[in-house]
C-alpha cells in the first residue's frame, strides 16, 4: 500500500506543479487537461475550463504528489486547501534551509525554520498557492545515519 497526497487547486495547478518541480528537483511525470478527457466520459467541459488540469503527477524521489484543478463541473465552490500540511523529512540542514526558503518565496512563514528539541531544523509555512508545508530534519535521522 502506498499513501499519496492529492491536492486540489483553483485554476493554478500547472503553475504550482512547475514551481514544486523546481523546489524539489523533481520530475513532472504527467499533466492532463480537462480538454484531453475522453468524450465518452459524458461530462460537458466549459470552453473556459478546457485548459485546467484534470490530473498532474510529480515524482519526488520515490514518492508521488498528485493534484488537479477544481473540477469545472463540480457544483461546490472552491474553498482552498484546509486542515492539512504536507510534512517533508530531509537529510541535512542544507536541504531543510534550501527547501524551506524555496517554498516560502511569496508565501507565509508560520513558524521560522529553526532548531527544536526534536529536530536540527523544523519550520512551517503556507506557500504562494495556499499549500501548508512542514519541513523537518530530525535529530534521530542524523544519529541513525
Amino acid at each position: 500500500m502506498q499513501l499519496s497526497t492529492y491536492l486540489i487547486f483553483d485554476g493554478n495547478c500547472r503553475e504550482a506543479f512547475e514551481f514544486y518541480q523546481c523546489c524539489f528537483d523533481a520530475k513532472l511525470e504527467a499533466v492532463s487537461t480537462y480538454a484531453e478527457m475522453p468524450a465518452s466520459e459524458g461530462m460537458e467541459i466549459p470552453e473556459e475550463a478546457s485548459n485546467l488540469v484534470m490530473h498532474a503527477r510529480l515524482r519526488i524521489g520515490d514518492q508521488l504528489l498528485m493534484a488537479s484543478d477544481n473540477a469545472p463541473f463540480c457544483p461546490a465552490p472552491y474553498e482552498g486547501i484546509k486542515g492539512a500540511s504536507i510534512s517533508v523529512g530531509v537529510d541535512s540542514v542544507h536541504d531543510a534551509e534550501r527547501l524551506f526558503n524555496a517554498l516560502a518565496d511569496n508565501g507565509t512563514v508560520q513558524m521560522p525554520l529553526e532548531e527544536t528539541f526534536w529536530a536540527h531544523r523544523f519550520g512551517m509555512l503556507v506557500d504562494r498557492f495556499g499549500v501548508a508545508w512542514m519541513i523537518n530534519y530530525d535529530k534521530e535521522e542524523q544519529t541513525a545515519a
